[in-house]
């Protein structure tokens, strides 16, 4: 006769994020010393394809979600259209991150509301996305290849703003650069963690609270 699932750990929390939060998280819960907080990430990449994000999620909810007393996700809707929320209606323990995209939970919704009322045609990177714009945005969309397509995907963009999360002067250059490379105009708009602190901080009180 099989054994059934292990039982919840009390106060243990799961994070199964993208993994352009997982430096992020990394830091949060090492400054927190918080042991009993277990991270996994599925592939940044995943934001290219935002239609395999819930089934990716899913997968590891059934898999490791049982063994936990909490479960956040470290996504916000990010492209599922409803999706992500609806199979998280299954998980009573589970929530996930606030907002449309790790844009707004990083400003929080009034400052991300406010810069996109300011100037709709703006283009937002994050710490991730600064350090990883050749690859994810450049090359990924033929920029490298055929320049001329930089009216295509930006000409209705006016400025690039560069939502960071740490003090980080490589980045901050990084995001410089990017905004020269596609001709918006620049502003630096230092977040910190925002809504993605708060929101593992509630995770982890709740998970202990039982």
């Amino acid at each position: 006769m099989s054994e059934g699932p292990a039982p919840a750990e009390p106060g243990k929390v799961l994070v199964i994020a993208c993994g352009a939060l997982a430096g992020e998280i990394r830091n949060l819960v090492r400054l927190n010393d918080w042991g009993h907080v277990a991270l996994e990430c599925l592939p940044a990449r995943l934001h290219n394809h935002p239609d395999r994000i819930t089934p990716a999620v899913e997968r590891l909810l059934e898999e490791k979600a049982g063994r936990f007393q909490r479960v956040l996700i470290g996504y916000a809707d990010c492209g599922t259209g409803g999706r992500l929320d609806a199979l998280l209606e299954k998980w009573p323990q589970v929530r996930r991150l606030p907002g449309a995209h790790c844009y707004e939970f990083y400003a929080t919704a009034p400052l991300f509301a406010e810069l996109h009322q300011a100037e709709p045609g703006t283009f937002y990177l994050t710490d991730f996305l600064a350090a990883h714009f050749d690859r994810l945005v450049w090359e990924f969309l033929g920029l490298d290849r055929h320049p001329q397509l930089r009216d295509d995907y930006f000409g209705n963009y006016r400025r690039l703003v560069y939502l960071s999360q740490n003090e980080d002067r490589g980045l901050l250059d990084s995001a410089r650069r990017a905004a020269r490379r596609l001709q918006l105009d620049f502003q630096h708009v230092p977040t910190g963690m925002g809504d993605l602190a708060s929101s593992l901080n509630d995770v982890v009180h709740l998970a202990r609270a039982g």
